[in-house]
């Protein structure tokens, strides 16, 4: 969709037209269902997060302002996000999760080469990334596949940036443990520890495994 496309179909869903509301719902749907579905339980859940954000989309959209090619899925993909984290439940859970930087002091670097992360197939790595405690997981998905910010994963989560940051390197740490794990052994039991670190890299398509270099 062409960034005039992009404007001008916000606009026309602001000012209620249907057709263009039909085609924002047709155009985004897949992708969108693709993103609740990592924060959501089940397939059940996630269709109901993603009709829950469209029907908010819908009523907000006049707030939305283009910035830069993409940015009206980035807006929506917001949208979603605040609605899946929403529950103060969920929030608390997930900010006892997640560590404070100061507990990452004396950590050894054991990074696979780019080559070596290469070769662990896309499947394990979804096993591996699933296999996160679910704070860490949050915090590596949403920096890695939403590409947001930690002051942005901050402010969503409730938390502060560097428990983001610390998160996000404990996941990676964790990460690079389960792939030193399958390089050695040619199998991952799904039990990674907590040595070692990794880089990452975001990916622009949320669907790939994220690149572990």
């Amino acid at each position: 969709m062409s960034d005039m496309d992009e404007q001008e179909l916000a606009i026309r869903c602001h000012r209620g037209d249907n057709a263009a509301r039909r085609e924002l719902y047709e155009t985004y749907s897949s992708r969108l269902l693709a993103l609740c579905r990592r924060y959501a339980p089940d397939k059940a859940d996630a269709e109901d997060l993603m009709q829950d954000a469209f029907v908010k989309i819908f009523r907000v959209i006049g707030r939305f302002r283009w910035t830069r090619p993409g940015s009206l899925y980035s807006w929506m993909a917001r949208v979603a996000l605040n609605l899946a984290f929403d529950s103060a439940r969920r929030r608390k859970r997930l900010a006892r999760e997640l560590v404070d930087v100061d507990t990452l002091k004396g950590e050894v670097a054991d990074e696979p080469g780019y080559e070596q992360t290469l070769s662990v197939p896309a499947d394990v790595l979804k096993e591996m990334i699933a296999a996160l405690p679910e704070g860490y997981r949050t915090v590596f998905e949403l920096y890695c596949f939403e590409e947001l910010s930690h002051k942005e994963i901050a402010d969503l989560l409730g938390i502060k940036e560097k428990s983001s940051s610390a998160s996000l390197a404990r996941a990676r740490a964790q990460l690079a443990r389960a792939i030193r794990q399958y390089l050695d052994k040619g199998v991952y039991t799904g039990k990674p520890g907590v040595s070692g670190q990794i880089e990452t890299k975001r990916r622009s398509n949320p669907e790939q495994a994220p690149l572990l270099v």
